[in-house]
């Protein structure tokens, strides 16, 4: 059986992700491919679980803790629902993985890369996606989405302050910049609708239409 396509959506705050998210799946869907969305943290009850610790309003855990906490959700996740997946050749649409741990706990907080990156390997066996999909925008413009998204009550890591997410955005800029490959940057400042049709160009590379 021919493995299936793994499939992330990335970016900071306010960028569109859980919509396009629903969009790329709805539109494989409809060319007959047989898709699971999924979300980070999350996807399995053990990962929803961490997920709600995570992100709750609070002190929270430390750094380190932070980082440890999501590489066991995912690689739960990983481990129950993104690799049976993929072995019965369905395709993968997932709403953040591996590079918002790089980008969030590293860009933004401070955590080594290359720590990071250790735990992936732990828990989830290095696994990444063949196509990383990273949807940017102004910073004026993810502020203007997540305050009429949140009515100014963002979730504990969504309300750290601007120098954080700035840097947030650097991290996942360099990511894409050294990983061309598996990246492909989007322009997610317009419309819906036009951010899709981007993305929908994008997701020709992996051969949608063979």
């Amino acid at each position: 059986m021919t493995r299936g396509k793994f499939i992330a959506l990335e970016g900071g705050e306010g960028a569109g992700k859980s919509t396009q998210a629903r969009l790329l799946a709805g539109a494989l869907a409809a060319r007959g491919i047989v898709v699971v969305e999924t979300r980070e943290p999350g996807g399995t009850p053990l990962a929803e679980a961490i997920r709600t610790l995570l992100l709750q309003e609070g002190e929270g855990p430390g750094l380190r803790a932070e980082a440890l906490l999501f590489a066991a959700a995912r690689s739960d996740h990983v481990t129950r629902v993104i690799r049976p997946a993929l072995a019965a050749g369905l395709w993968v649409v997932c709403d953040r993985f591996l590079d918002s741990s790089r980008a969030y706990q590293g860009g933004g907080g401070g955590m080594p890369d290359k720590d990071i990156l250790s735990l992936h390997r732990i828990g989830s066996e290095g696994l990444l996606p063949d196509l990383t999909v990273l949807i940017e925008v102004e910073a004026g413009v993810a502020q203007a989405r997540t305050h009429a998204r949140d009515a100014g009550q963002s979730d504990r890591i969504g309300g750290r302050d601007a120098a954080y997410h700035a840097r947030v955005a650097a991290a996942f800029a360099a990511f894409a910049e050294g990983e061309p490959d598996r990246f492909a940057r989007i322009d997610g400042n317009g419309s819906p609708e036009a951010t899709h049709a981007q993305i929908m160009s994008v997701i020709k590379l992996l051969a949608v239409d063979s």
